[in-house]
């Protein structure tokens, strides 16, 4: 089959479009905050059908995850502090629905996971297109309902380099190596396309790789009042250096202080503030405590907090995002960026104060340098490519939302015809009987166990089902038990 772009105004209905994800608000984590823009952006001329579906987790689970001891009775409440979270932020009315999924957090993962089969939470009549933020994750444990039966075109949006992740931890080579094939496998039986934020990520079946996403509107905004005060030879910065990021190790924490404590001689005075939440806030505090410099460590606050406006120097050595968002919302406040030569950094080459170091002596100087310098003024177009408009429209054109089948001109030749159909066939039979597999060994608890999913994920207990007003038979709850 090959495609053709849909004239303006051509097409015959509406899309639905389900947005699955791996996280929710009031955790302030990427797949939280990400996929909830996307759903308001690609909503917002109407001509579209949007919902977000995010997971539901029960009150223990939530008092292990959400900051600040936010905790919800109910989906709705939860609905209802998403949407006022959102309206604060956008300049439209965002028209979109929001589902929840049953889902559990794993300690071991520092994940949430989901709970039964995700393909159910979205009516057949409504099933069109299907887009997985973090494909791998919202498939590894897959049990039900083949996506690409489901829904007409399945798009996978990678967000979390795990191999990368994983090698940090205890045998983290040896998980890496299964890993590797088993993020292949899955995303190549469920999902049609994936789009790949960064080249960071591992390279998958029927890739590509583009930035679809965006920032929060109001972070464009200060960078507007940024320039008018720089244009006018008002001082628009009053602070120097801070990070901003979940705090544990592999959020660039170790990079950053092993920089900082190698250096030291040659930073002499410098102060750097962090700003986070995390397993690892009291070792990084610590290790702050024993270097010469002044390192100040802060409890997490959101980035649009006026308290970061004033700040001039945005200072991000992590190796690990795919594409970090706190990098992108910096920029947009018209702040200097300084961060290390690696391919999730690639997109914001671009940007003329974003200062890219191969070395650590190159981090030296242009940390020094940042602090004697002002940022170069953050034009209209520069600004755009920063927005959640320049994103939507990558992300249409990516996973090719406004294109169509048509039908395959005839094959000149019967030999030919004969020989491509044949291969067709192979490779579809091929990919049912691997899904077939994967259908076998998820549904398995000895298996799910070994391989890392959370005690009786298979199907959603009494709790999430009376919570989420899910009907669970007794046969169900006998296969649950």
């Amino acid at each position: 089959m090959t495609s053709s772009t849909i004239p303006d105004g051509a097409m015959p209905m509406k899309q639905h479009i389900a947005i699955f994800t791996t996280a929710s608000l009031p955790w302030m984590t990427g797949t939280a905050v990400n996929p909830l823009f996307r759903a308001a952006f690609l909503a917002k001329n109407g001509d579209r059908e949007v919902t977000l579906v995010i997971p539901w987790l029960s009150l223990k689970d939530q008092e292990l995850v959400y900051p600040n001891k936010i905790t919800f009775c109910s989906p709705a409440e939860q609905e209802a502090y998403v949407r006022g979270w959102l309206e604060e932020r956008l300049y439209f009315s965002a028209w979109f629905n929001i589902k929840f999924y049953p889902a559990k957090f794993s300690k071991d993962m520092r994940s949430i996971l989901p709970v039964g089969d995700l393909t159910e939470i979205i009516p057949n009549e409504e099933a069109d297109v299907a887009v997985l933020e973090e494909p791998e994750h919202l498939t590894w444990y897959h049990h039900g309902r083949r996506w690409k039966t489901k829904f007409r075109k399945v798009i996978g949006v990678v967000h979390t380099n795990y191999l990368e992740y994983v090698k940090r931890e205890k045998n983290g080579q040896v998980i890496a190596f299964f890993l590797k094939p088993a993020n292949t496998w899955v995303t190549r039986i469920y999902c049609h396309k994936i789009i790949r934020l960064s080249a960071a990520t591992q390279d998958l079946p029927r890739s590509i790789v583009c930035n679809v996403h965006g920032v929060n509107p109001k972070f464009l905004e200060v960078g507007k009042v940024k320039l008018g005060q720089l244009q006018k030879g008002e001082v628009a910065f009053t602070k120097g250096i801070y990070y901003i990021g979940k705090m544990v190790w592999n959020k660039g924490y170790k990079e950053l202080l092993q920089l900082l404590s190698k250096h030291q001689s040659k930073l002499t005075d410098l102060q750097v503030d962090l700003y986070g939440n995390g397993e690892d806030s009291d070792q990084v505090r610590q290790s702050a405590e024993k270097l010469s410099l002044i390192v100040k460590v802060y409890p997490g606050r959101d980035h649009a907090d006026p308290l970061f406006h004033e700040y001039k120097v945005f200072l991000n050595p992590s190796t690990t995002d795919v594409v970090c968002t706190t990098t992108a919302e910096a920029l947009a406040m018209g702040k200097i960026v300084i961060c290390a030569n690696h391919p999730s950094n690639e997109f914001f080459k671009q940007f003329p104060n974003c200062h890219i170091y191969n070395n650590e002596d190159e981090f030296v100087k242009l940390t020094l340098n940042a602090l004697d310098e002002e940022p170069a003024p953050l034009i209209d177009e520069v600004r755009h490519k920063l927005s959640w408009e320049a994103a939507t429209e990558r992300f249409i054109e990516a996973a090719e939302l406004n294109k169509i089948p048509e039908e395959k001109p005839p094959s000149t030749t019967k030999p030919a015809l004969l020989k491509s159909l044949s291969t067709h066939k192979l490779k579809k039979s091929m990919e049912e009987i691997s899904t077939y597999l994967h259908q076998a060994v998820s549904g398995l608890e000895v298996a799910r166990r070994a391989f890392g999913a959370v005690p009786k994920s298979l199907k959603p207990d009494e709790q999430q089902c009376e919570e989420l007003g899910l009907v669970l038979s007794k046969r169900k709850q006998a296969m649950h038990l």
